[in-house]
């Protein structure tokens, strides 16, 4: 179903039609009931009956996991020289703990699913309310939903508890927009705001079918009335309440659900939770086939020579060790397909099983610091960063993209009146006294103040000039008593509540709407009353909204406000220069301005205007067109007052942080639902664009709404390619994320043109444009996407995702509009946000602010993936000199599978001898200090690219381990040519040999990780040395005792013995030296070339070492804070 509905909406077919209610509209009509879907939400992944065998299969898909199922089953069956044991109690420790982790995290998702489904809905049936759990609506039942209640499923609006049939909702789950929406009910049903007026009602409604677009929606409702004609009307978004919003303001509502469950709009933009896996995951998975391909080389090497060698009969069957007669008949290929399973299972230990424990616990272990860090600690909300998957720790130190979401990612959410300008003089902060609160601005030539008319005339602008609405709790007769009384205001826009606020800060304060009379306290603190007659609502394309009053006087006013691209145009020419200049200016600072302008009508004017506006509305055919027309011909002619300056704050650090993830070499991608011009100024300020970004825009405006807008669209794609790729110089020299170079780019696409590239019409040179597309949107720094659906986001990181060399990206989001490109890219992070948790809760990271980012990938990232890296390449170095002198040994023993080191050694070298100190190193190493990581961004660009984990560093450490291997195999050999290692002329044995050679190989592997460790703390003492102490007390302990459970005594007294020897410790210190010494050279050398590079830089550094950026920083904020 998934896959039907996000494909794009040109795959969706056909209508259905929902009986309100379900009374059908007469006996005589032959009705067939449609299927839906029922109401509930399923985000989970297992139920109880298909946990096990679905995380089996999901955990033995790993290479890894299999092999050693393999193995394990070889050594039940086949006669092997280890035991099963060796190999089959770390894999089932392995599968338990990681089941037991994705069982509990399965739990949880059940749990938020239940909450959702058996929250108690009121359902009107034969009159009367019943209460129901969520998951049994039906499409078709008539919902009551009360304040601050969030809607079931997606209701059609058929009345409210206010005469008008209107309600406010929020809608922050969904779209991370938190101001009011205004929603109106159908307009012959309005009146029916009872249980039993609605159950009276007979209709039909036919709309489309379930799609994700959650600003789009077509359908009609047909009336059916006793002995009357039935009536139709049409339906659109303003008529549907959407799952997942939430009712404000409004005492009740009743609507009827038309799409119940995963049908809703909220669920079809979900996006299932899939599997993530790491980069460093897949470097795994290749060197695995590597390490699998030597293990198959080396048994059938073994194999093959080992009959070679038994050609020769004395070889074969030797005097004193005669073969039995089960032994001489049974077939030679299935003799060897043994053999070759048992040199298998011996050399098996090259591949390691307890490298997935040590990684697994790495992760989740080390994720603790993540929520352990107090600077990601935020006071306001008394929570810190928290990790729901540690699975991903590593990816973000391996970022390439970063997008954002805007509005209370990279902004507080807030809106702060800043300042206003009338006639061109600047006004800013309160008044002291009631009449004078401007302000003189500097080099400008317009000193003084405007006149008082005109000041009064403007803050009256601002208080009638909206539609916010007064929250009903407070009382207006109380305000009016106590003029201190703070008010709440809303409104669906923060900007209004903003510019009302200012209003009131200069002793305008609006009192709120009453039987359509506007109410404002003055300066005097007076009230003023105000008929308002006409709303011309705000709408994108005409960018700005006006009023017409009355005053007590009979006077007719419109008031409008609006950017000033769409004003300018429409007042007297002569007055618009002395307020652009304050405009420019505001814009330049990265606010949001708005222009204010009014006109007087006469009665024949406004008699014509009210004729044609209620006429416009009335109709069915192109509604908005004919409304648009009368809009146009209404505010024209008008005069300038002055403008507004409104800051949507912004988060503190988001500008450095943008800053700092450049530097690192990231590309920053804004992802947003917000107007243009709104996130362009934005951007500007937080540095994503600086000014001399060169920006390209793919927008509504540059396309247009022609029906040749898709050619145009591709001549710009063209136009920008030509300019951005084929115009450029070829940069020569692998320089690692080149753009950095060349002239800035920022580019600059909204929802609707990036529909036309990704779902063209049936065009078929359509995927072509795709392509170019994102070649100009790789070849930019910065993109700037606006009024994006929440799928539409999750595309765009899809398409950056699957593009050629699959680079890491991460999302970061507060609402839960983010949720689907925050599951989409390959690293979540959730910002504990004003608007719900939703995108804490489906995201991998979540922490409190946008700032925090900065350390999260930069110091944790960074840590993470180097101590990673370093333990997967040491995991498989360590294991190569284990297996090797094993291999070797075999050509020493006639290929008898005779094993070099006791059972107990082969078992207790990766689980006791040296993995506490590979785990300690891969939680604790700071191989740079954590400040310098965070102060010094371009640090991070060392380890992108998965470098540590390329095949030339993987190559290194391979040879180091055989060249390890091999020098303590001949060193120990060549001690052995000296027949007698003791004074009374007694020989060691073949245990002997291996246990100088494991006890070489144990002190090298585990003093070779202490010469890596840059980072010293009591614990890496504790565990390097100690390992060392265990080991020694283990082997005395081991051969020390007599074992009752052991057939045969090989290790008794052997450790002991061996150590009375002189030679020996001679030996052993010798071989580790050797064995070290091409590391110690390689430490040494790097050491002096780092010094001499360092005191080569000295003098010229400290001249510059950045030179732009933070002197640029440090003066914009100072300016910054004077403004605030």
């Amino acid at each position: 179903m998934w896959s039907v509905w996000c494909a794009g909406e040109e795959k969706r077919v056909g209508t259905r039609t929902v009986v309100v209610g379900h009374r059908t509209v007469s006996e005589t009509d032959a009705y067939v009931a449609q299927k839906f879907c029922d109401n509930r939400i399923v985000s989970s992944k297992y139920t109880i009956w298909n946990f096990l065998p679905k995380n089996l299969f999901e955990q033995f898909r790993r290479i890894a996991n299999f092999y050693f199922l393999i193995i394990f089953l070889v050594q039940v069956i086949v006669d092997t020289p280890t035991s099963p044991i060796t190999s089959g109690l770390p894999l089932f420790f392995v599968i338990t703990v990681t089941a037991i982790k994705q069982g509990y995290e399965d739990w949880l998702r059940h749990r938020a699913d239940n909450e959702v489904n058996k929250s108690t809905v009121f359902i009107v049936e034969n009159a009367k309310q019943v209460q129901k759990e969520s998951e049994k609506i039906k499409v078709g039942d008539i919902v009551e939903v009360k304040a601050d209640e969030t809607f079931p499923c997606d209701l059609i609006f058929l009345a409210s508890s206010s005469v008008d049939g209107t309600c406010y909702v929020t809608t922050a789950s969904l779209d991370g927009e938190s101001n009011f929406k205004t929603h109106y009910a159908v307009r012959d049903t309005t009146v029916l705001c009872t249980d039993e007026a609605i159950d009276a009602l007979t209709a039909t409604i036919e709309c489309e079918q379930p799609q994700p677009d959650l600003y789009k929606f077509v359908g009609r409702i047909i009336i059916y009335r006793s002995n009357q004609e039935p009536i139709a009307r049409s339906l659109g978004p303003e008529n549907l309440l959407l799952k997942g919003a939430t009712l404000k303001n409004t005492k009740k509502i009743y609507g009827v659900a038309v799409y119940t469950g995963m049908e809703t709009k909220m669920a079809l933009n979900y996006q299932g939770k899939s599997q993530k896996r790491s980069a460093v995951e897949k470097s795994i998975n290749a060197f695995l086939i590597v390490y699998l391909c030597i293990l198959l080389s080396k048994a059938t090497v073994c194999t093959t020579l080992k009959y070679v060698w038994q050609s020769n009969p004395f070889n074969d069957e030797p005097w004193y060790n005669e073969k039995t007669k089960k032994e001489r008949e049974t077939f030679k290929v299935l003799r060897m397909f043994t053999d070759f399973l048992s040199f298998m299972v011996l050399f098996n230990f090259i591949i390691p099983v307890s490298m997935y424990v040590t990684v697994e616990m790495q992760k989740f272990l080390g994720s603790f610091f993540i929520s352990w860090d107090k600077e990601m600690y935020d006071e306001e909300i008394k929570e810190g960063a928290l990790v729901n998957t540690s699975d991903l720790n590593e990816e973000l130190g391996q970022v390439e993209f970063v997008f954002t979401d805007k509005t209370g990612t990279l902004t507080e959410n807030s809106m702060e009146f800043i300042e206003c300008c009338i006639d061109g003089h600047k006004y800013k902060d309160c008044i002291s006294e009631v009449d004078g609160f401007s302000q003189t601005d500097g080099p400008l030539k317009y000193y003084g103040k405007a006149e008082k008319s005109r000041e009064e005339l403007f803050l009256r602008a601002l208080c009638l000039c909206h539609t916010v609405q007064i929250k009903e709790a407070d009382q207006v007769d109380g305000l009016i008593g106590h003029p201190e009384c703070k008010h709440t205001y809303i409104s669906s826009s923060p900007d209004e509540i903003a510019l009302v606020k200012g209003a009131e800060k200069y002793g305008f304060t609006f009192l709120g709407l009453e039987n359509d009379f506007m109410k404002i306290r003055n300066q005097k603190n007076e009230t003023e009353m105000y008929q308002l007659l006409h709303i011309l609502n705000f709408d994108p394309v005409r960018r700005r909204m006006s009023v017409i009053v009355r005053t007590i006087t009979g006077k007719l006013l419109l008031f409008c406000k609006g950017a000033d691209s769409s004003i300018f145009p429409r007042v007297q020419q002569e007055e618009i220069q002395q307020t652009k200049v304050h405009v420019d200016r505001n814009a330049m600072d990265g606010y949001r301005t708005l222009c204010v302008a009014f006109k007087e009508l006469t009665q024949k004017e406004y008699d014509k205007i009210d004729r044609q506006l209620n006429e416009a509305k009335m109709a069915l055919q192109d509604r908005e067109e004919k409304m648009a027309k009368v809009f146009e011909d209404t505010e024209a002619d008008m005069h300038l007052i002055g403008a507004t300056a409104v800051e949507d704050r912004l988060q503190e650090q988001s500008a450095e942080t943008i800053e700092a993830l450049h530097a690192a070499g990231m590309k920053v991608w804004v992802l947003t639902g917000d107007k243009m011009e709104t996130a362009k100024s934005t951007c500007y300020a937080c540095r994503l664009f600086q000014t001399s970004t060169e920006l390209l825009e793919l927008t509504v405006k540059t396309v247009g709404e022609s029906e040749r807008k898709e050619d145009r669209l591709h001549e710009l794609l063209l136009e920008y390619h030509k300019k951005l790729i084929q115009d450029v110089p070829k940069h020569r020299g692998g320089l690692k994320r080149s753009w950095t170079l060349s002239q800035d780019y920022g580019l600059i696409i909204d929802g609707s043109t990036l529909s036309l590239i990704l779902n063209p019409s049936q065009d078929s040179s359509s995927s072509n444009y795709k392509n170019i597309f994102l070649q100009i949107c790789l070849k930019c720094t910065a993109v700037l996407c606006c009024r994006m659906a929440p799928l539409q986001k999750a595309q765009i990181v899809r398409m950056v995702k699957n593009t050629k060399g699959s680079p890491i990206t991460l999302s970061i989001g507060d609402g839960a509009n983010d949720v689907s490109m925050i599951l989409e890219a390959h690293v979540g992070i959730g910002i504990k946000g004003k608007e719900g948790r939703q995108a804490a809760r489906n995201s991998d990271y979540a922490v409190p602010k946008f700032k925090h980012l900065r350390k999260l990938l930069l110091a944790h990232g960074h840590l993470y993936y180097v101590r990673i890296a370093h333990l997967v390449q040491y995991f498989f170095y360590k294991n190569l000199c284990f297996i090797l002198p094993q291999f070797l040994y075999q050509f020493f023993c006639g290929f008898s599978q005779q094993p070099l080191y006791d059972a107990a050694y082969l078992t207790m070298y990766n689980i006791c001898f040296t993995s506490l100190p590979i785990l300690a190193y891969s939680l604790l190493e700071q191989h740079i200090n954590i400040d310098t990581l965070t102060s010094d961004p371009q640090l991070y660009m060392k380890v992108s690219d998965n470098a540590m984990l390329q095949w030339r560093p993987f190559l290194y450490w391979t040879f180091l381990g055989a060249f390890e291997g091999l020098v303590f195999f001949f060193g120990v050999y060549f001690l052995f040519q000296n027949s007698s290692l003791e004074d009374n002329g007694k020989v060691f044995g073949n245990w002997t040999f291996g246990t100088i050679v494991f006890t070489v190989l144990v002190f090298t592997v585990t003093l070779k990780l202490a010469l890596d460790t840059r980072f010293w703390t009591w614990m890496n003492h504790f565990v390097i040395w100690g390992s060392l102490a265990f080991y020694v007390f283990f082997s005395f302990f081991w051969g020390g005792v007599i074992w009752p459970f052991l057939k045969q005594q090989r290790m008794y007294f052997v450790f002991a013995h061996m150590l009375t020897s002189v030679s020996t410790w001679l030996a052993i210190i010798l071989l580790i030296f050797i064995s070290l010494f091409p590391e110690i050279l390689l430490i040494v050398l790097k050491n002096i070339k780092e010094k001499s590079h360092q005191s080569s830089r000295k003098a010229p550094d400290s001249l510059s070492s950045r030179p732009s950026a933070r002197p640029l920083l440090l003066r914009t904020f100072s300016d910054e804070s004077n403004v605030l």
